[in-house]
């Protein structure tokens, strides 16, 4: 059974930084993709930014390419989950909303950045974490 746990988040003023951590269960061949989404009311979900972990690529939005990063923190002992982090800098009030990190096997197509940041390529999701950017 696949988990994903999310950490991290919480309230910053605008211009400040925070750190979202996601434990999830490892595929074989330790062979995942690891996303992270953001969810404000009354939109649909987008994603923000993810990381295939057999080769550390890594994808962003437009809106936050340069000011957020995604990296691959540890791989547990028993190599059978894997903690990404999602380091958030330079923080505006429209970054504000619910964050989900997601898993799932990678996808790979023609239009990879499209698949990378695509809810319908993610199996297994986090109950989410808020974060807040105030002005």
């Amino acid at each position: 059974r696949v988990e994903v746990e999310e950490s991290g988040g919480g309230s910053v003023q605008a211009g400040g930084s925070l750190t979202l951590s996601c434990t999830a269960s490892l595929y074989k061949n330790r062979d995942n993709v690891m996303g992270w989404f953001v969810q404000v009311p009354g939109k649909e979900r987008e994603g923000v930014a993810s990381i295939y972990t057999a080769t550390g690529v890594t994808y962003f939005a437009d809106s936050v390419k340069g000011r957020f990063t995604i990296s691959q923190d540890k791989i547990s002992r028993d190599a059978a989950h894997i903690t990404v982090s999602l380091q958030m800098n330079s923080l505006k009030p429209e970054d504000t909303g619910m964050y989900y990190c997601a898993t799932g096997p990678p996808t790979y197509g023609l239009r990879q950045a499209n698949i990378a940041l695509g809810e319908i390529y993610y199996k297994t999701w986090g109950q989410g974490t808020q974060v807040t950017v105030s002005s």
